[in-house]
C-alpha cells in the first residue's frame, strides 16, 4: 500500500510474477482504502508506506493490531522516518526496509515472513497446551453446563445464570447477548476410535480458544454430536451505541481467525473442518432455539463442507414449533430416565405436560402427533426389550400408530402400557423384596446359635445394613433385632420343653454364651425363669 500508484502497482505486480501458492494480493492507493479492506478481510501481511495522506503509519498499525492481531507489518520508509520506524518496531510483528534497498529486498522479506506464519502454523505448542488443559475440571462443567442450557432444561432467570457463570468461572457477562460459531470436523474416519476423535475434537475446541480469546471473550465446548461450538463476546466493555458495531467488528474478525484454525487444524492434525458463523446478537434465552437453527443451516450448506466457512442470519422468531419439537425431544430422554427409575409419577406428569399441547393445537392427525406416538412408543419398546418383558407385555401394537380409531385411543393406549410396565416393576420388586427378605429369615433361623449383626446379615445378601433394616421392617412388620429375639425365644422353647440339656447349653444354642444373659433375656421375654418354663411345659409340679 502507497499513495504513489506507481509504486503500488510495480510492488503488485513483482509479488503476483513470483508465483507463491495461495498468495493473494490486495493493492490500495490511500489509508482509508486499506482500512476498507480491513474491516472486511483477513489480511496476513501488510506492507505499506510510513508515511500516507489520510492516516499515518502508526495509525494504520494500532488499527491493525485491533483488528488481526497475528497480522505481519512491513513498512517502508524512507532515510528521515526513523523516530517513526523506532517506535513501530517495539512492536511484535513489524519490520521495516529502506524504499532504497530495492526490490529483491522487498522479496526476501515478504518470503521470510512467509515462512515464519508458515511455522507459526506448524508448530505444536498450542496442541500440546489442549493436552494439558483438555482434562481440567473446569473444562468438563463448563461443557456439561452449557449441554444442559443448549437442551432448553436450564433456568432461564439471569440471575440463576449469573451465580452459574461465578461458581463455573465462565469469562462471559451473563447480562450481555452472545455470537455462536459452530464447528465440523470433516473426513474423521482416519480416527477409528471415539478417544482418537474426542482429543482431536478438544485439540481443535483449545486451539480455537488460544485464537479467539486474543480479541473476544469466549466459551468452547463439544457438543452433544461431537461438534465443536463458541459462544463469543467481544473483549471490551462498551456503550449500547457502540455495541452492535463491536460485535460486527467480532464478526470479521471470525471470519479471518478461524481460517487460521483450520489451516493449523490441517497442518497439525491431517483435519478439515467446517465453520458456521451466526451474525446474529443472540440472547442468552434463546440460545436454544438459535442453536437448533445454525446447526440445520450448517447441514444444508453446498458441498461437503471441508475448509467452509459460513456466515448465517437467523430470525428473532424464526420457528416457535421447531423450538417445541427440541425440547419435546429432550423431555422424551427424561422420560425414558423416570421410567428406567421407576419414578411413575414423575413419568405420568411429564406425559400429560407433552401431550397437552398435541390436543391444544389440534395436531391430532398431523405429522408432530404421529412423530409424538412413535416417540412414546420407542422409549416404552426399547424398556420392554431391556428387561425381557415380551411375555408379560404385549408389544405387537406399539408400532401401529394406524391401528388406533383416534389419536387419543393411542394416547391411552400408550398410557396403560406404561401403567403396566410399572405395575409389573413394582410387584418384581416387590417379589425380589420378599424372596430376599425371606433368605434372611432362613439364614437367622440356621445360625441363631451364632452372633448376628446387622452387618453380617446386610453382607450375606449384599444390601447396606440401613437399607436391610427398612427393607425388613417394610416386609415383615417387625425390626431385625425383634425378629431374631423372636426366633431365639421360640428356639428356646422348642429346647427347654423337648431335651434333656442343661439350661446353660440350650443357652448356647440360641446365642447366649452366659447363662445369666440368657435367664435375663428369656424371663423378660416369657415371665418366666428358663426352668420355670422347663417345669411348666412338662407338667413338672
Amino acid at each position: 500500500m502507497d499513495d504513489e500508484e506507481i509504486i503500488t502497482d510495480g510492488l503488485t505486480e513483482i509479488l503476483n510474477d513470483l508465483g507463491i501458492p495461495d498468495l493473494e494480493i490486495y493493492k490500495a492507493y490511500s489509508g482509508s482504502e486499506a482500512l476498507e479492506w480491513l474491516d472486511n478481510t483477513r489480511i496476513d501481511i501488510v506492507l505499506s508506506d510510513i508515511r500516507m495522506p489520510e492516516i499515518g503509519g502508526l495509525e494504520l498499525m494500532d488499527i491493525i493490531r485491533r483488528n488481526w492481531p497475528r497480522c505481519r507489518i512491513i513498512f517502508l520508509t524512507g532515510y528521515n522516518d526513523f523516530e517513526s520506524i523506532y517506535k513501530a518496531i517495539q512492536v511484535w510483528g513489524v519490520r521495516y526496509l529502506l524504499k532504497t534497498e530495492g526490490n529483491a529486498k522487498v522479496i526476501a522479506e515478504v518470503r521470510d515472513v512467509i515462512r515464519e506464519l508458515e511455522g507459526e502454523r506448524k508448530t505444536d505448542h498450542l496442541l500440546q497446551q489442549a493436552r494439558e488443559q483438555r482434562n481440567t475440571l473446569e473444562t468438563l462443567a463448563q461443557g456439561d453446563y452449557f449441554r444442559h442450557v443448549l437442551f432448553g432444561t436450564g433456568d432461564g432467570m439471569s440471575s440463576a445464570r449469573t451465580e452459574d457463570f461465578r461458581k463455573l468461572n465462565i469469562l462471559l457477562d451473563p447480562q450481555k447477548p452472545i455470537l455462536v460459531v459452530l464447528g465440523s470436523l470433516i473426513r474423521t474416519k482416519i480416527l477409528p476410535s471415539f478417544a482418537e476423535r474426542q482429543e482431536a475434537a478438544l485439540a481443535v475446541k483449545f486451539l480455537g480458544d488460544s485464537y479467539l480469546r486474543e480479541k473476544t471473550r469466549c466459551v468452547g465446548l463439544i457438543d452433544r454430536y461431537g461438534d465443536l461450538l463458541w459462544l463469543i463476546q467481544p473483549e471490551d466493555d462498551c456503550s449500547p451505541v457502540e455495541s452492535f458495531e463491536a460485535y460486527e467488528r467480532v464478526v470479521r474478525f471470525l471470519e479471518g481467525t478461524l481460517e487460521h484454525i483450520q489451516e493449523v487444524c490441517f497442518e497439525s492434525l491431517q483435519l478439515e473442518s467446517a465453520f458456521t458463523v451466526c451474525g446474529t446478537i443472540v440472547e442468552w434465552e434463546t440460545l436454544p432455539d438459535a442453536y437448533d437453527r445454525i446447526r440445520q443451516l450448517q447441514y444444508n450448506r453446498a458441498g461437503d463442507g471441508a475448509n467452509m466457512i459460513m456466515t448465517v442470519q437467523i430470525e428473532e422468531n424464526h420457528s416457535t414449533g421447531q423450538m417445541k419439537e427440541r425440547v419435546r425431544s429432550e423431555k422424551f430422554e427424561q422420560l425414558a430416565g423416570h421410567l428406567e427409575g421407576g419414578r411413575r409419577d414423575a413419568f405420568m406428569e411429564l406425559l400429560q405436560e407433552l401431550y397437552k399441547p398435541i390436543i391444544n393445537e389440534r395436531l391430532a392427525e398431523g405429522a408432530q402427533a404421529m412423530e409424538f406416538y412413535y416417540s412414546l412408543a420407542l422409549v416404552l419398546l426399547s424398556y420392554v426389550n431391556r428387561r425381557q418383558l415380551n411375555e408379560q407385555v404385549p408389544t405387537a401394537g406399539l408400532m401401529r400408530f394406524d391401528a388406533h380409531f383416534s389419536w387419543q385411543e393411542g394416547f391411552e393406549y400408550l398410557s396403560r402400557t406404561a401403567e403396566l410396565l410399572f405395575s409389573l416393576r413394582r410387584n418384581v420388586e416387590s417379589n425380589r423384596a420378599a424372596e430376599a427378605m425371606e433368605a434372611v429369615c432362613s439364614y437367622i433361623e440356621m445360625h441363631i446359635d451364632e452372633e448376628l449383626s446387622l452387618v453380617r446379615l446386610a453382607k450375606f445378601v449384599h444390601f447396606n445394613p440401613s437399607y436391610l433394616s427398612r427393607l425388613f421392617k417394610q416386609e415383615k412388620g417387625l425390626n431385625v433385632s425383634e425378629y431374631i429375639e423372636v426366633v431365639r425365644i421360640k428356639k428356646a422353647k422348642e429346647l427347654l420343653a423337648t431335651e434333656e440339656m442343661k439350661i446353660q447349653e440350650i443357652g448356647n444354642r440360641v446365642g447366649y454364651d452366659s447363662p445369666q444373659s440368657f435367664t435375663r433375656f428369656f424371663k423378660k421375654a416369657t415371665g418366666m425363669s428358663p426352668q420355670e418354663y422347663r417345669d411348666s411345659a412338662r407338667g413338672t409340679p
